[in-house]
């Protein structure tokens, strides 16, 4: 069963970079970037967390929820990981998308 998930960018956002996508065609999910008006401005000191914008509103299906999940290499390479996880974008939710990140190292 497939689900159309309605994907726009916000005004402010880079739209160069590309859409959530499915990396390999094993994937569980789609890979999202990050979508900073300044890449240096992504500095995550040990033990804070920071809303990191992906640049995206998304029109969700009623009944139907977007997760975000951290990504198991980040956690290892890095200790960066997400906060609350699974972070659940609900179908009612209009606004931009962030994912909130912390840093463990």
């Amino acid at each position: 069963m497939g689900v159309n998930i309605t994907l726009c960018w916000t005004d402010e956002a880079d739209q160069n970079l590309p859409l959530p996508r499915y990396e390999t065609a094993g994937a569980a999910g789609a890979d999202v970037c990050a979508n900073l008006i300044d890449a240096k401005s992504l500095i995550i000191g040990p033990g804070a967390r920071m809303l990191v914008p992906t640049g995206l509103r998304m029109a969700i299906p009623h009944g139907f929820e977007v997760q975000i999940r951290p990504r198991s290499g980040l956690a290892l390479k890095h200790g960066v990981t997400l906060l609350n996880t699974p972070g659940t974008i609900d179908s009612g939710y209009r606004g931009p998308v962030g994912i909130i990140l912390m840093n463990h190292g």
